[in-house]
């Protein structure tokens, strides 16, 4: 039986209910009548639950997603969606800064560390935190320092811990032959159409009628798939992010916001606006100030004049202070500046937050990715490794810190070539007309962009 992910309300509701709790409502009751009529938990970490609920169970869900829905929140005030009020409850908003446009190297470097970072955490996406310790150590790579590779691993731990079976033969190092397909890569080469068709005063239904044309809906997942669904439903933005879609606050529109800030440097405002009709379409609240913060710290990043802190700190004035967001990336920052070891830093961050939020969730990845950056001083290989090691959405934390610590370092030529090598400046990709394209020439596709009006 065909098994739909992300999608089927039986398996929304769980997640809703968690992110009610999250969110500030007060979902006990309608928690009370899932279960008392025999509904499940949300799947911990696939899309779908292995067995079909009864028809009575999913329009159960349907209706108490509904319900969900209309209850109000304590944290309405501090954690709005519209641009205006975060920019109002943001007192030091970035000014612009006038800067030149980064050269194509150093965007080709930034599309080859997005790449890399990505393709290190591919084989081991979804797998739990010990999991990738013990599969790292096994074959002598801890602390983290090149792709996994499955040489020398014991079957008996391959059994308990069993690489992601979509990656595994595109990305362990023995496999790597060109950049294989990603989201985390996907996502970016949308962006770059969607400026070339619409340029930077682009419209969140311009974002939705591109993704219809050009992104096949099997390649989204999470709160993409439901906005696309939404889409096609009939619904339009903002209302795409809402209806139906407890992921609005998980990591798909950070992975959406490094073309934001490549092409807005010196203006991270800029970027994080442009991010924030990008978000729109599929996110609220913490899931956009996710997006908001990348690109901002990419766009201060981008002028090459910035360390990694500054870059980070920058990042920090458009998130809404008193938001979730806020509070996990200072306490992020504040671990990466303790600890000497950053597996003390990766323990402390699962301890705060693995209990409450899914391994794909915003929040704690992005506090993640901070860490790593800022425990790594923005060195490249320091900051992929410790972004992927640090487990949780491993691809695209690596992917967002790859793409970061290349700009800062400059050129292609300053990532190590046992990185890069591999990739054979080729993509892989089922969007537009870009597969196989060459990193140089997004480079150079990239530079034309920043330097439109």
């Amino acid at each position: 039986m065909l098994r739909l992910t992300w999608v089927q309300p039986e398996d929304l509701l769980g997640h809703e209910l968690r992110q009610a709790v999250q969110d500030g409502r007060e979902p006990s009751a309608i928690a009370a009548r899932w279960r008392a009529a025999g509904g499940a938990e949300a799947p911990a970490r696939a899309g779908a639950s292995g067995q079909p609920a009864s028809r009575y169970l999913r329009l159960l869900a349907e209706d108490l997603l509904d319900e969900l829905a209309d209850l109000p929140s304590r944290l309405a005030d501090q954690e709005p969606t519209d641009l205006a009020r975060i920019k109002a409850l943001c007192p030091n908003w970035p000014a612009p800064h006038a800067t030149s446009p980064p050269r194509p190297a150093t965007l080709q470097a930034a599309w080859l560390g997005r790449a890399v970072g990505c393709l290190l955490g591919k084989p081991v996406e979804k797998l739990p935190l010990d999991g990738i310790r013990q599969l790292a150590r096994s074959t002598g790579n801890w602390p983290l320092d090149f792709y996994f590779t499955a040489r020398g691993v014991p079957a008996e731990l391959l059994a308990a811990h069993p690489w992601n079976r979509r990656s595994a033969p595109t990305s362990l190092a023995e496999n790597i032959d060109g950049m294989p397909e990603d989201d985390d890569l996907n996502y970016p080469l949308l962006n770059l159409l969607l400026l070339q068709r619409h340029g930077k005063d682009f419209t969140t239904a311009d974002v939705a009628k591109l993704w219809l044309d050009e992104l096949p809906a099997g390649r989204t997942f999470t709160a993409e798939r439901i906005a696309y669904r939404n889409l096609l439903s009939g619904l339009e933005p903002p209302r795409t992010a809402r209806h139906r879609n407890p992921f609005r606050e998980w990591i798909g529109a950070l992975i959406r916001a490094d073309v934001h800030g490549w092409t807005n440097p010196g203006n991270p405002g800029a970027a994080a606006e442009q991010a924030h009709r990008d978000a729109a379409l599929t996110h609220t609240a913490n899931g956009v100030y996710a997006a908001m913060f990348t690109a901002a710290v990419i766009a201060t990043a981008a002028t090459g004049t910035h360390d990694v802190h500054t870059c980070l700190r920058t990042g920090l004035t458009v998130v809404p202070p008193a938001s979730r967001l806020a509070k996990a990336l200072h306490h992020a920052l504040q671990l990466a500046r303790k600890h000497r070891d950053f597996d003390a830093v990766v323990d402390e961050l699962h301890a705060t937050h693995a209990r409450t939020h899914h391994w794909v969730h915003a929040i704690p990845n992005t506090a993640l990715i901070a860490a790593a950056l800022t425990h790594a001083d923005g060195d490249f290989t320091g900051s992929i490794c410790r972004a992927v090691s640090g487990g949780w959405d491993t691809d695209s934390n690596g992917a967002t810190v790859g793409s970061v610590s290349a700009l800062l370092a400059g050129t292609p030529a300053a990532l190590p070539d046992r990185w890069t090598t591999p990739l054979k400046n080729r993509l892989a990709t089922s969007v537009g007309d870009f597969n196989g394209i060459g990193f140089d020439t997004l480079a150079r596709l990239t530079h034309q962009e920043t330097a439109r009006p």
